[in-house]
């Protein structure tokens, strides 16, 4: 074949023949060289038409009950709604429109004022503890909620943080209780249960465990802040963690 110019012949790929590039089959054994003849421009060159390439192959999301056994992928609606009344009851305080008494448990709540255990849960005072709090459920929330879904998601916060500051109040004489210290611990506990059955029997598991339990030392020792995290609230998440999070593990493994 000359270069810059037209082609003087092409190959035939079964009898090895020199052939025209302006014809379709091989006289000398019939073969097909191509589909139709194909286009010459005004050089007199056969000019091909480039094919496209294929698009990259993608998969689409995954749907609920497209795979038995597997949860679709889904937002986590659940986690976003606790922490963004997190972010809220950070900065409602701090404006004129309410009082830090009227959100938060400062002394045992009147008859009528029970609803304080639970504004008191999302309300903070101080921004380190609101940061590694809400840093852990947005966290641990997410990849719980992604494996369980949003009603025991909602469950194990709800245990750990209003259970945390109902037990606070009963305990204290005098109680200062804010934040959702044991909401975030219940869900750190929850998600890790399965990881943590997997170490006990000696089998290979894929969570970060050390990670895990930095989150949870830093989650812990937010009552040393004192800004209203307390400790009754952090044993009431652990054990909230696990009441639920160990019957879930073991119907994994199941």
């Amino acid at each position: 074949m000359s270069t810059g110019g037209p082609d003087l012949f092409v190959i035939c790929k079964s009898c090895g023949s020199e052939v025209s590039p302006y014809i379709t089959e091989c006289p000398y054994c019939g073969s097909r060289l191509r589909k139709r003849a194909p286009k010459i421009d005004r050089q007199g060159r056969v000019s091909e038409r480039r094919r496209r390439r294929p698009p990259a192959p993608s998969l689409p999301r995954l749907r609920r009950g497209e795979i038995p056994g597997i949860r679709g992928e889904t937002r986590p609606q659940a986690t976003i709604v606790l922490v963004v009344l997190g972010l809220v009851g950070c900065l409602l305080y701090r404006t004129t429109l309410v009082s830090l008494f009227d959100v938060a448990v400062i002394g045992k709540p009147a008859s009528g004022d029970w609803w304080r255990l639970l504004t008191a849960t999302f309300t903070y005072t101080n921004t380190g503890d609101a940061l590694i709090t809400l840093a852990a459920i947005a966290l641990y929330g997410w990849l719980f909620e992604r494996r369980h879904g949003m009603l025991p998601t909602i469950a194990v916060f709800a245990l750990g943080g209003f259970g945390g500051t109902l037990a606070s109040t009963a305990l204290y004489p005098f109680p200062y209780v804010l934040g959702a210290n044991g909401g975030a611990l219940a869900l750190i506990v929850a998600w890790a249960m399965p990881d943590l059955l997997d170490l006990r029997a000696g089998r290979e598991f894929e969570g970060d465990l050390l990670g895990t339990a930095v989150f949870a030392a830093a989650v812990a020792a937010t009552p040393l802040i004192g800004a209203g995290a307390t400790w009754p609230a952090d044993a009431v998440g652990i054990l909230a963690g696990l009441a639920v999070g160990y019957p879930l593990a073991r119907a994994e493994t199941r």
